[in-house]
C-alpha cells in the first residue's frame, strides 16, 4: 500500500478526530439508538432509523481515518529551505485573473482544505505549482478555463 504523504499539524488533526469520533460521537450515537429503541416499533421509529444511519456514517469514518494514519508518512516542512516549490510548502501566488495575490499551503490530500488555504498536493493548481521557484508563471487549466499565476514567494515556516 502507499504512504500518504502529511503535515504533523495534519496527522494531529485526524488523530484528534479520530478520538473524538471513538470517545465522543460513537458512545452518543449508541445511547441515542437504545433511546429511540425503548420508543417501541422501529419499523417506523425515524429517530432510531436516524441515530444508525449516524452510527453508519461514524463507524465509515472511524475505519477511513484508522486505515490513513496507519500509512502516513510524516514529511515535516519546517526542516526544508530555499525557494523551489515542494511538499508542505507555504506558497503566495499572484492570480493575473483576478488581480489578486493568494496564498496556499501544499499539504496531502487527507488535510487538503480549500477553506483554509491548504492545497491537496494532488489537485492542478499544486501539481503545476511544484518545482517551480519565485517569479515563475504558470497556467493551469480549471473549470472555468485557463487561469495565469506568477510565483511571488516560498516559505517552508
Amino acid at each position: 500500500m502507499d504512504k500518504y504523504p502529511m503535515t504533523p499539524e495534519g496527522l494531529d488533526r485526524l488523530v484528534k478526530e479520530l478520538k473524538n469520533l471513538k470517545s465522543v460521537e460513537r458512545p452518543a450515537v449508541i445511547n441515542a439508538i437504545a433511546v429511540a429503541r425503548e420508543h417501541g416499533d422501529l419499523k417506523e421509529n425515524a429517530e432510531y432509523h436516524a441515530a444508525r444511519e449516524k452510527q453508519g456514517f461514524i463507524e465509515a469514518r472511524i475505519s477511513e481515518l484508522e486505515a490513513v494514519t496507519s500509512f502516513v508518512e510524516i514529511i515535516d516542512p519546517s526542516s526544508f529551505s530555499g525557494d523551489t516549490i515542494r511538499f508542505g510548502a507555504n506558497v503566495v501566488v499572484y492570480d493575473e485573473d483576478a488581480d489578486d495575490e493568494v496564498s496556499y499551503q501544499i499539504v496531502g490530500s487527507h488535510e487538503a482544505d480549500i477553506a483554509l488555504k491548504r492545497l491537496s498536493i494532488t489537485a492542478p493548481l499544486a501539481k503545476a505549482l511544484l518545482g517551480k521557484t519565485i517569479g515563475d508563471v504558470i497556467e493551469v487549466v480549471t473549470p472555468g478555463g485557463k487561469k495565469s499565476y506568477e510565483v511571488c514567494s516560498v516559505n517552508f515556516g
